[in-house]
């Protein structure tokens, strides 16, 4: 059904009259008139009829009334829905970030997205670096937070910060009493190792920080998370080497200390499909860059 003859036809029924709902609809009287006309011969039925105080409603007049009032309403209101979401000031994310940052940046990135977009419906999912480039790809999740950054390219990637690798260790090591660890003090001792970017073990920063060094840590446990690697080193089944921020949520019991002489970092990422039109992205990017200055 036509919504402008719908609007029409309430502008008629609320005048009470074709001559002055014509002057609010700023059209002349024949126009309108024809236009009833042709409402009343799609429904099947008259909808006015003549009155002492004007044009009355008949029985389905005043049925269509309020459903005509309704579907104008709510014409309007998804027309400006779909303007906020255009805009990027409504809609919904489903952000993807992985374990390892969820300490560090979700506490003050969540609030910064509801200041910044208080129309957005939020949902979230925790990534592992095996499951963040497929999650991206088949869309279950618009956005992702990683680190390192994906290299796929079907990907688009912006870096929004840095972390140190740190090594974690029992607080009962030896190694726990020193400000800063020596490269050659890890030589022949276990290490427990997380999966690399696209399972491509030469591509891994930390396997890249031993080779140029020429430091061997055999492999005890390969985890999927950083949660996982911390049980592990708690339990003293070895060392792992992590982003700095994995400090935040570590169960007591770990320490961390730099490496001296080995700058190494992994970068903090936003990653998302190239082909995206989600306008929520740009400024999902914009509240993350906040959020990553306050870790």
């Amino acid at each position: 059904m036509d919504l402008r003859r719908l609007r029409y036809f309430v502008a008629v029924a609320e005048a009470r009259s074709i001559g002055k709902a014509a002057d609010r609809l700023r059209m002349a009287q024949p126009p309108l008139s024809v236009q009833i006309r042709k409402l009343e011969a799609e429904i099947g039925a008259p909808l006015f009829r003549r009155g002492t105080r004007g044009m009355d409603l008949t029985e389905a007049g005043q049925a269509l009334l309020a459903r005509a009032s309704e579907a104008l309403a709510l014409a309007v209101d998804g027309a400006e829905a779909a303007r906020a979401v255009a805009a990027g000031k409504r809609g919904r994310l489903s952000v993807g970030y992985m374990f390892v940052l969820a300490n560090a940046m979700l506490p003050s990135l969540i609030p910064e997205l509801r200041r910044s977009i208080p129309g957005i419906d939020l949902e979230f999912a925790e990534l592992s670096a095996s499951t963040r480039e497929a999650r991206l790809l088949d869309r279950s999740v618009t956005v992702a937070l990683c680190m390192p950054a994906i290299n796929h390219p079907e990907i688009q990637v912006a870096r929004i910060g840095v972390q140190p690798l740190m090594l974690a260790m029992p607080i009962r090591s030896p190694l726990a009493r020193l400000s800063a660890v020596p490269m050659e003090r890890l030589h022949g001792r276990p290490l427990i190792a997380l999966p690399p970017p696209e399972q491509d073990p030469a591509s891994s920063a930390v396997a890249a920080l031993l080779r140029r060094h020429q430091i061997v840590m055999p492999i005890a446990s390969r985890v999927e998370t950083v949660h996982s690697a911390m049980s592990l080193v708690l339990a003293g089944e070895g060392f792992a080497i992590v982003p700095g921020c994995a400090k935040l949520g570590a169960p007591h019991g770990i320490v961390f200390r730099p490496l001296r002489d080995a700058a190494d970092s992994l970068d903090i990422a936003v990653c998302w499909r190239r082909d995206s039109q989600s306008p929520l992205i740009s400024r999902f990017l914009k509240c993350a860059e906040k959020a990553v200055t306050r870790m």
